[in-house]
């Protein structure tokens, strides 16, 4: 199938919808996400029945988050700063467990791919330029949907512990700026209780 006809798919423009605009990051992420619950051989996650461990906050994040029903607010999807375009599912019933990973040169920027992502990072790019730029985002987007699965991914079974499931716990009030803080994430500093953006603050030195 054409990439632009995946793209034109409903699961492919639910994930579209989410993100906000088409971009390779995205489409990575969308394959990424097929080729994970179909080697666990697992649908969208309901509740909490699969975990997504992401190894980057890129694009195909909000791809992954939309196909697997793995989200922050359910305790299923789990981030590393790692910053590797790489993907762990994990489905709790069967235990089973993949990663996909994108290979070296799977996606590679023309120079002047990059030269105008740079110039419009950096505000630069004209309106003839942001539109060059949207035409071969848009093309390597279409490319990544169609391109063999074994030309973009590694994917192979590993050993995963199961992450704990999401648990709820009690609030308590931070004594230097009394907001309501879990209480797993208050410390202890100069005999006050405190969230931990308070804790840094205290725990500086003064100048």
């Amino acid at each position: 199938m054409k990439g632009e006809e995946i793209a034109r798919s409903t699961e492919f423009q639910k994930c579209l919808n989410f993100h906000g605009h088409l971009c390779p990051g995205l489409c990575i992420g969308f394959r990424a996400a097929q080729a994970g619950l179909e080697w666990l051989k697992e649908n969208r996650a309901i509740d909490e029945e699969v975990v997504a461990i992401v190894e980057n906050d890129a694009c195909g994040c909000d791809a992954v988050q939309v196909l697997t029903g793995c989200t922050f607010g359910k305790g299923n999807f789990l981030f590393k700063d790692h910053g590797k375009q790489v993907f762990t599912f994990v489905a709790r019933q069967s235990g089973k467990a993949v990663r996909v990973a994108l290979k070296a040169q799977a996606i590679v920027p023309s120079e002047r791919h990059r030269e105008l992502i740079r110039r419009k990072q950096n505000n630069e790019a004209s309106e003839e330029e942001e539109k060059e730029f949207k035409e071969l985002h848009r093309r390597r987007s279409y490319e990544v949907l169609e391109r063999p699965l074994e030309d973009l991914f590694t994917v192979q079974p590993v050993d995963a512990p199961e992450p704990p499931r999401a648990r709820v716990f009690p609030s308590v009030v931070c004594e230097a700026c009394q907001e309501p803080t879990m209480e797993t994430r208050i410390e202890e500093v100069g005999g006050l209780r405190l969230c931990l953006t308070c804790a840094q603050k205290h725990a500086r030195p003064k100048s």
